[in-house]
Protein backbone atom coordinates (compact mmCIF):
# COMPACT_ATOMS: atom_id res chain seq x y z
CA UNK A 1 0.00 0.00 0.00
CA UNK A 2 1.11 3.27 -0.74
CA UNK A 3 2.26 6.12 1.63
CA UNK A 4 3.10 9.06 2.27
CA UNK A 5 5.26 11.81 4.43
CA UNK A 6 3.45 15.07 5.71
CA UNK A 7 6.33 17.08 6.97
CA UNK A 8 6.08 20.32 8.97
CA UNK A 9 3.03 20.48 9.74
CA UNK A 10 2.28 22.87 12.16
CA UNK A 11 1.88 21.95 15.73
CA UNK A 12 -1.43 23.53 15.94
CA UNK A 13 -2.40 21.80 13.07
CA UNK A 14 -1.01 18.35 15.12
CA UNK A 15 -2.88 18.61 17.81
CA UNK A 16 -6.47 19.38 16.07
CA UNK A 17 -5.98 16.43 14.11
CA UNK A 18 -4.92 14.11 17.50
CA UNK A 19 -8.20 15.82 19.04
CA UNK A 20 -10.44 15.41 16.07
CA UNK A 21 -8.98 11.35 15.77
CA UNK A 22 -9.73 10.86 19.86
CA UNK A 23 -13.52 12.05 19.31
CA UNK A 24 -14.03 9.77 16.42
CA UNK A 25 -12.25 7.06 18.24
CA UNK A 26 -9.28 6.14 16.15
CA UNK A 27 -5.73 6.95 15.78
CA UNK A 28 -4.84 9.72 14.45
CA UNK A 29 -3.14 8.44 11.15
CA UNK A 30 -6.73 6.68 10.52
CA UNK A 31 -8.32 10.00 10.99
CA UNK A 32 -6.06 11.81 8.36
CA UNK A 33 -6.25 8.96 5.94
CA UNK A 34 -10.74 9.32 6.77
CA UNK A 35 -10.24 13.08 5.92
CA UNK A 36 -8.21 12.21 2.86
CA UNK A 37 -10.69 9.86 1.71
CA UNK A 38 -13.95 12.59 2.33
CA UNK A 39 -11.90 15.21 0.44
CA UNK A 40 -10.61 13.12 -2.68
CA UNK A 41 -13.66 10.69 -3.22
CA UNK A 42 -16.85 12.60 -1.99
CA UNK A 43 -19.82 10.86 -1.57
CA UNK A 44 -22.48 12.77 -3.91
CA UNK A 45 -25.64 11.04 -3.60
CA UNK A 46 -27.53 10.90 -6.97
CA UNK A 47 -30.05 13.43 -5.41
CA UNK A 48 -28.17 15.76 -4.75
CA UNK A 49 -25.83 15.60 -7.97
CA UNK A 50 -29.78 16.21 -9.89
CA UNK A 51 -30.84 19.07 -7.66
CA UNK A 52 -27.07 21.28 -8.11
CA UNK A 53 -27.70 20.36 -11.84
CA UNK A 54 -31.05 22.11 -12.62
CA UNK A 55 -30.25 24.65 -8.96
CA UNK A 56 -28.97 27.64 -11.86
CA UNK A 57 -32.07 27.32 -13.84
CA UNK A 58 -34.40 27.68 -10.67
CA UNK A 59 -34.52 24.21 -9.39
CA UNK A 60 -37.28 21.80 -10.66
CA UNK A 61 -40.60 21.18 -8.80
CA UNK A 62 -42.30 17.91 -9.93
CA UNK A 63 -45.75 16.93 -9.20
CA UNK A 64 -45.89 13.05 -8.74
CA UNK A 65 -49.61 11.41 -7.73
CA UNK A 66 -48.92 7.61 -6.22
CA UNK A 67 -50.28 4.91 -7.74
CA UNK A 68 -52.37 3.22 -4.93
CA UNK A 69 -53.48 0.21 -6.90
CA UNK A 70 -51.95 -3.34 -4.70
CA UNK A 71 -49.24 -4.60 -7.16
CA UNK A 72 -49.94 -7.63 -9.45
CA UNK A 73 -47.90 -10.78 -8.29
CA UNK A 74 -45.06 -12.17 -10.80
CA UNK A 75 -46.24 -15.19 -12.67
CA UNK A 76 -43.31 -17.24 -12.73
CA UNK A 77 -44.74 -20.48 -13.96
Amino acid sequence: MPAIVVRNISAKTHRALRLRARQHGRSTEAEIRAILDGVVQPRLKLGSALAALVKPFGGLELEIKRDKKPAKPANLA
